[in-house]
Order: C-alpha cells, then sequence, then structure tokens
C-alpha cells in the first residue's frame, strides 16, 4: 500500500497529482492527433479533457489491484504541464506494476518521459516493492518503445493480432524489468 507525499521532484521536473489549472496544458496533447495515435481514447474536446482531469486527480495512491498513481509532469522552469505518467497497481498478489507515460510532443527527445519514467520505476521498486514492472506500447511507436530501452527494460514479448485497435488488427510490444536488474542497475 502506498500514499504519496506530494510533490516529486527532478532537476528538471516537478511529478504532481493533477490540478484544475492543468486543463488548457493537458488539452494541448489530448487534443492532437498524433499523441492518441496509439491511445486507447481518440481526440479528447475541451469537455472530454475536463472529465478525464476529473478522474486523474483523484489517482493519487496504490492501494489495491487496479489503482494508478497518475502524475502530471510538470516543467520547473516555467510550471507548463508537458505531459503525465502512471503507475498501475496490477496484482498485490504477484508484486507486478504497470508503467506509462505520455508526453507533449513538442517537448519529446529533451529525455522529459525518461526522467519522469524512472521515478515511477523508483517508487514502485524501493517504495512498492513491486518485483516486477512491465509497459506496453503499439510497435509502430518507436519512440516509446526506445525509451523502455533507455531505461533498461527487456523486451518480453511481440503479440500480433492481438487485438482490435481502432478499427484494425492491432500489435503490441511488452517490455519489463525485475526488481534485481533495478537494484543491479544503480
Amino acid at each position: 500500500m502506498l500514499t504519496m507525499n506530494f510533490p516529486l521532484t527532478t532537476t528538471r521536473l516537478t511529478l504532481r497529482p493533477f490540478q484544475d489549472i492543468d486543463l488548457s496544458d493537458i488539452f494541448e496533447y489530448h487534443a492532437d492527433p498524433e499523441v492518441v495515435r496509439y491511445m486507447y481514447w481518440n481526440v479528447r474536446d475541451l469537455d472530454q479533457t475536463r472529465a478525464e482531469l476529473e478522474k486523474k486527480k483523484r489517482k493519487t495512491s496504490l492501494h489495491s489491484d487496479g489503482d494508478a498513481l497518475n502524475l502530471a509532469i510538470e516543467l520547473k522552469e516555467n510550471h507548463k504541464v508537458i505531459g503525465e505518467v502512471y503507475l498501475f497497481l496490477r496484482s498485490q498478489q504477484n508484486q507486478q506494476g504497470e508503467l506509462g507515460y505520455v508526453l507533449h510532443p513538442g517537448f519529446s527527445g529533451k529525455g522529459y518521459a525518461t526522467e519522469a519514467a524512472r521515478v515511477m520505476l523508483e517508487i514502485g521498486f524501493e517504495q512498492m516493492r513491486f518485483h516486477r514492472i512491465y509497459a506496453r506500447c503499439d510497435p509502430r511507436n518507436i519512440p516509446s518503445w526506445k525509451l523502455m530501452e533507455r531505461l533498461g527494460m527487456r523486451r518480453e514479448a511481440h503479440f500480433i493480432h492481438n487485438e482490435i485497435f481502432k478499427g484494425e488488427w492491432g500489435e503490441e510490444l511488452v517490455y519489463a524489468m525485475l526488481r534485481d536488474e533495478w537494484l543491479q542497475s544503480d
């Protein structure tokens, strides 16, 4: 069980729960077709983004299976929210977590997502004591799986035509890391 004290900080970022003032920043990337291309949701209008923000504001702790820690990625320099990171509690019994992230494309390629995701792995392995954390993406989302590799995660699976995704057969890559691997990487 985990309840966090916020904010969490890195050299360049503040990771914190979402707030009402984040709506316009979130809308910028939730309304972008390129951002949602590989997501399970479609482009959102302002009202849909507002409704999603209300859900995000409540995802601040990990107590039972299915809970998510969903944090805003905020730039320290100007307080702009440029994306979000997730850590899901998938199985307490099996000590499994899932990592996820979304980044505004205007801020990609600068290491922000890697920096934020590393914090979530630290929480998962060192505070939650997960045995395994995995992440998933569409193989066409090259920046996503390259990020997983930069984090030291290993490719465990490539599922072909495993589900209908946005009207066509989709594929999925699964990357993972074990707690022992995380501890050895320090």
